[in-house]
């Protein structure tokens, strides 16, 4: 299997179809094949070698994708960098992956500026945007421009493609090991999930570096379909994009879904172009989704729960058990069937099956599954026990196999889509001197589906307030990990037997009356 593959596929079956559309351009597959295999021959020249490690910090852009083509078609591996992160945490994303080549747009340019000396492994730049190249960089088009075509690479199967990293329990971020294998996988599942052909089109607009965009883009270039491209989401630009380009399918975190449905002007926009609307990245409420079916009645709804560790897909919940004609059968709440070629089962802490009904911790195993841990090899062994993946969601599957989630086995908040590992906002707030004791837990947010919450004890004469302490973990730390709201305590956080603190009992008064400690 090989993700180049697909591009071929691309050019041969519809060569002349629109590949990728914005604002100002509008290329087909034959012109952006040129385009890629130059681009790849323009990497070759500043040096790269098969396997090396390519970073990309951009928002979403032309530039991102065939980047992402031309690094695979010369053999390196791609390496998306969170457009939401502080610059301590990219020094740390670009110093693990030991990243020889760093592509970045003018919107983080001075962010690379204020970390370049931090960061010894980069030695050649690529500048994403349009416009007056900064010094000591090199410019996207002049690569494409100045460079004979490289020939394809031909890494595949089992060769490394991808490094997206991922929070750790520890705080320290895992560079999640993705090959050809896990990657093409994942795109077959979402063809066959989703119904992809030629004549559809993707809209990115969910960030390019996440996989809940990734997955668009291998499997609708494997279609031979058509890219469309906005630099990142707002509900008006979204329902704007959909009209314009006449989008088919895309992916929408919740928080985007009801910030669409509930947009004053929504009904003005003519969507009947869209065909399947996707979600998932953190659960969906059932009323936003009763009111976009009201809304889009014609749309196919398609719910998909996965991870980074499996490319992303595991499961999918069919629009016919939302909207269609097993309805009725009350599933909506499920995150669905497993996917194609995927194995899954609920353990319980002794690696044991579990009958229907009963929670446990869900276990996947198939092809789009990750190599393991950049690096990280105790780590990896501990997650990907007996060939199994350990996703660390609990949860159960009922009797006629579809899988639901109750709680998160490991401290994780789902704010807005976004993973935030509680262990490295703590890490912030602990490098604060006067902080002494806390926790961070998710709590239910209307608007966010659950926003970060920390609970502090201060050493005793410190006197700051909740402002002092947000600043200090924004410099540390991406915005959306920044705790939303705070509460000080005086007495001691409680401790379970073995001395850690119980989370559980923190969670629980703001639980209290739901089902799920999961939003």
């Amino acid at each position: 299997m090989q993700l180049t593959q697909g591009l071929k596929r691309a050019v041969q079956m519809n060569g002349d179809g629109i590949a990728v559309e914005g604002e100002g351009y509008k290329r087909n597959w034959l012109e952006t094949m040129a385009r890629i295999q130059r681009l790849a021959g323009g990497l070759k020249a500043l040096g790269l070698e098969d396997g090396d490690r390519v970073a990309i910090l951009s928002l979403n852009s032309v530039q991102y994708f065939e980047m992402l083509y031309a690094i695979t078609w010369a053999g390196g591996v791609f390496v998306p960098v969170n457009s939401r992160l502080a610059g301590p945490e990219v020094v740390h994303w670009l110093n693990d992956s030991e990243a020889r080549i760093f592509c970045v747009d003018a919107t983080f340019l001075e962010l690379w500026q204020g970390i370049a000396d931090a960061v010894p492994s980069v030695e050649r730049l690529v500048y994403l945007s349009e416009g007056e190249t900064p010094a000591g960089m090199n410019a996207h088009e002049t690569l494409i421009a100045d460079s004979a075509p490289a020939p394809d690479a031909g890494k595949g199967d089992d060769d490394l493609a991808g490094l997206f990293y991922t929070g750790g329990t520890t705080g320290r971020s895992k560079g999640v090991m993705l090959s050809h294998r896990n990657i093409v996988a994942n795109a077959m599942q979402v063809l066959y999930s989703l119904e992809i052909g030629r004549d559809s089109c993707w809209l990115h607009i969910a960030p390019m570096f996440h996989q809940a965009d990734a997955l668009g883009t291998f499997s609708f270039t494997m279609s031979g379909g058509r890219h469309c491209f906005v630099p990142g989401f707002s509900a008006e630009g979204a329902l704007e994009a959909m009209q314009r380009f006449r989008i088919t399918h895309t992916i929408y975190v919740p928080t985007m879904l009801n910030m669409i449905v509930n947009h004053p002007d929504v009904g003005d926009y003519d969507l009947s172009a869209v065909e399947t609307l996707m979600y998932g990245a953190s659960p969906m409420p059932e009323a936003v989704v009763r009111q976009a079916l009201e809304l889009m009645p014609t749309v196919r709804f398609v719910h998909g729960y996965g991870q980074t560790e499996s490319a992303p897909i595991l499961t999918m919940l069919p629009t016919d058990y939302i909207a269609g004609r097993h309805a009725d059968l009350g599933k909506i709440n499920s995150i669905g069937l497993s996917a194609m070629m995927v194995d899954l089962k609920i353990l319980d802490e002794d690696g044991n099956e579990v009958p229907p009904g009963t929670v446990g911790e869900i276990c996947a195993r198939g092809p789009n599954v990750m190599l393991g841990y950049w690096r990280q090899e105790e780590l990896s062994a501990e997650t990907l026990r007996e060939g199994w993946l350990h996703t660390g969601d609990g949860g159960y599957m009922d009797e006629d196999g579809f899988f639901y989630i109750v709680d998160r086995i490991k401290d994780m908040v789902i704010s807005g889509g976004e993973n935030v590992f509680s262990a490295e906002v703590e890490n912030a707030l602990y490098q604060h001197d006067g902080v002494l004791e806390c926790a961070v837990i998710g709590v239910p947010d209307d608007k966010w589906g659950e926003r970060v919450h920390a609970i502090v004890r201060m050493k005793p004469g410190t006197n700051i307030g909740e402002d002092e302490l947000v600043e200090h973990c924004r410099a540390l730390i991406a915005g959306y990990k920044v705790p939303r709201s705070l509460e000080f305590r005086d007495e001691p956080l409680p401790l379970s037997g073995a001395g850690k603190i119980l989370k559980t009992d923190l969670r629980e008064p703001y639980w209290q009356g739901r089902d799920r400690q999961v939003s």
